[in-house]
C-alpha cells in the first residue's frame, strides 16, 4: 500500500539535469523516463473560465467562484504500477463544463480546479491552481470583530480578490525564442528568463509530453515585472566559455574539456535560478494519483529576491515529475506578507504594527497603499491619514 507523500518543503530538481541555456530559455533533461505519468494538454476557445471552487451548486445559490482566461487546461494519466501509459491527447472539450453563450463572447462553466475524470485521469489548470490558492490566502479574514474592520470585512472576508498578470505573447521575445529553440532529445522542462530574472519554470515526466507542450509556455501568463523586463532588456547577458584548445591534445582531453564546460554552464544557471531552486515553500496537497501527489505551492516570502507560487506533482521517493511556477510582483509579495502578518497576529492591527515595528497609524496606511483599504471603516483611515500629516 502506498505511503503518503508529505507536502513539499522545498523545491529540487532531483531527476534532472540543467543543460547550456539558449537565448532565454534554460533546458532542463531527465535521463530515466518511465513513462507512467503522462501529461497533455486540452485546449479552451471561450474568452473566459468560471470555475466554481466548492461543488456543483445551482447557479443562483450563493458559490466561490475563481474567473480568468485560461487557454488550456492539462490532463494527467498515470499507472498505479509503474507500467507505461498513453498521453491522453487532445479531446474534444464538451465534456468538460459547460459552454454559455453572452452576447459576443463565450463562457466557460467549470467544476474544480482538479478534477477526476476516470480512474486514473485527472484534469487540472495550470497555473491557475497555484493563483486561486494565492488568492485565498487568509481569505477568510477576522474572527475577532476587532473595531478597525468594516462591517462587509467582519461578515464576509477578504471578498473579491482580483490580481492582473501578462499574457506570454506580451512578453517582449518569447515568441520568437520559443520558436528558434532547439529541443534536446531528453528534455523535459525549461526554465524561463526574461533578462536576468527568472520568470518561470516548467516541467514535465516525458520527452514527449514536453515537445508536445513546449508552445504552451507563450499561453502562460507572467508577472508585470517580466512584462517591462522583456522591453527593458532585450538582450540578455549571457555566459561566455569556451575551451583553451593548447591544453586539448586528445579526444580524451576534449571530453574532459566538454565536460567541465557543461558543469560550469549547469552551475551558473542554477545560481541564477536560486529564486526558486532549494528555496523553502509551503505547500499544500491538493489531489492524490497513484503514486503521485498534486502539490501547490508559495515560496517563503522575501524582500529583494524572487518570490513564486506554483503546483508540483511529486512521486512517492520525492522526483518531480511536473513543475509550473509564476513570479510574483513586488506589490504582490507585499499584499501576501501583509496577510500572513495579520493573520498570525490574529488579525489585530496594533499587534502585527507594534510586530513590525510601526505605529499604528503607519501600519494603517500601509495597508491602504497596498490595496486593502477597502477593509478598513473609513474614519480609521482618515484619522490615519491625519496622523501621518502631524509634525513630529
Amino acid at each position: 500500500m502506498s505511503h503518503q507523500i508529505p507536502p513539499l518543503e522545498r523545491i529540487a530538481l532531483k531527476g534532472l539535469e540543467i543543460a547550456p541555456s539558449q537565448v532565454r530559455l534554460v533546458p532542463l533533461l531527465r535521463r530515466d523516463s518511465p513513462g507512467d505519468l503522462r501529461l497533455s494538454r486540452r485546449s479552451y476557445d471561450d474568452d473566459m473560465t468560471v470555475v466554481a471552487l466548492d461543488g456543483k451548486r445551482p447557479l443562483e445559490q450563493p458559490r466561490t467562484v475563481y474567473s480568468s482566461y485560461i487557454p488550456h487546461a492539462l490532463v494527467a494519466s498515470w499507472s498505479n504500477d509503474g507500467t507505461p501509459v498513453a498521453a491522453f491527447g487532445c479531446q474534444m472539450t464538451r465534456y468538460d463544463g459547460k459552454q454559455i453563450k453572452a452576447g459576443p463572447v463565450t463562457v466557460r462553466i467549470a467544476h474544480r480546479m482538479a478534477r477526476r475524470e476516470a480512474p486514473n485521469r485527472l484534469r487540472f489548470l495550470p497555473l491557475h491552481l497555484s493563483m486561486e490558492g494565492f488568492l485565498a490566502l487568509h481569505f477568510g479574514g477576522p474572527d475577532i470583530a476587532w473595531e478597525e474592520y468594516s462591517h462587509d470585512t467582519l461578515a464576509y472576508g477578504l471578498g473579491s480578490r482580483a490580481e492582473s498578470s501578462y499574457s506570454g505573447d506580451m512578453i517582449a521575445g518569447l515568441a520568437d525564442a520559443l520558436r528558434v529553440f532547439e529541443i534536446h532529445q531528453q528534455q523535459v522542462g525549461v526554465l524561463v528568463f526574461v533578462a536576468d530574472a527568472l520568470a518561470s519554470a516548467f516541467v514535465v515526466s516525458h520527452p514527449e509530453d514536453y515537445r508536445a507542450l513546449h508552445q504552451s509556455l507563450i499561453e502562460d501568463f507572467y508577472g508585470e515585472l517580466m512584462y517591462y523586463y522583456g522591453y527593458l532588456y532585450p538582450n540578455p547577458n549571457r555566459m561566455e566559455t569556451y575551451i583553451d584548445d593548447k591544453k586539448v591534445a586528445s579526444l580524451a582531453d576534449m571530453r574532459q574539456a566538454l565536460a567541465k564546460m557543461r558543469s560550469d554552464w549547469a552551475q551558473f544557471q542554477a545560481v541564477m535560478a536560486e529564486a526558486i531552486l532549494e528555496r523553502e515553500v509551503l505547500s499544500q496537497n491538493i489531489y492524490r494519483l497513484g503514486p503521485f501527489q498534486l502539490q501547490r505551492f508559495m515560496t517563503q516570502l522575501k524582500q529583494r529576491s524572487g518570490n513564486h507560487i506554483g503546483e508540483a506533482i511529486v512521486r512517492e521517493d520525492g522526483t518531480l515529475e511536473y513543475l509550473k511556477t509564476y513570479r510574483l510582483s513586488e506589490a504582490q509579495r507585499h499584499r501576501a506578507y501583509l496577510l500572513s502578518q495579520l493573520a498570525a497576529h490574529n488579525w489585530n492591527i496594533r499587534a502585527t504594527a507594534e510586530g513590525l515595528q510601526q505605529t499604528y497609524g503607519e501600519f494603517i496606511l500601509r495597508m491602504g497603499k497596498a490595496g486593502f483599504d477597502y477593509l478598513l471603516k473609513e474614519h480609521v483611515l482618515r484619522a490615519a491619514r491625519q496622523y501621518n500629516q502631524l509634525p513630529r
